[in-house]
């Protein structure tokens, strides 16, 4: 189980370093009055930090390298 949520953790390391970012789509009501709605939907997007895509891949080697 150690092994993988290191793997899990260092794909997700160099993920977040080769992309730097994701975006999603955040869908929020806007106006409501009776049977009409208009909602919007809004992109949103998150910044991965490098200190976090580096710390993934670090932890990760470390729990490989970890014997159990």
């Amino acid at each position: 189980m150690v092994k993988i949520m290191a793997v899990i953790l260092i794909i997700a390391g160099v993920l977040g370093l080769v992309y730097g970012n994701f975006t999603y789509t955040k869908q929020t009501d806007e106006l409501k009055i009776g049977k009409v709605e208009v909602s919007v939907d809004k992109k949103e997007t998150v910044n991965v930090p490098v200190w976090a895509g580096v710390s993934a891949i670090a932890i990760g080697g470390v729990l490989l390298l970890i014997r159990k």
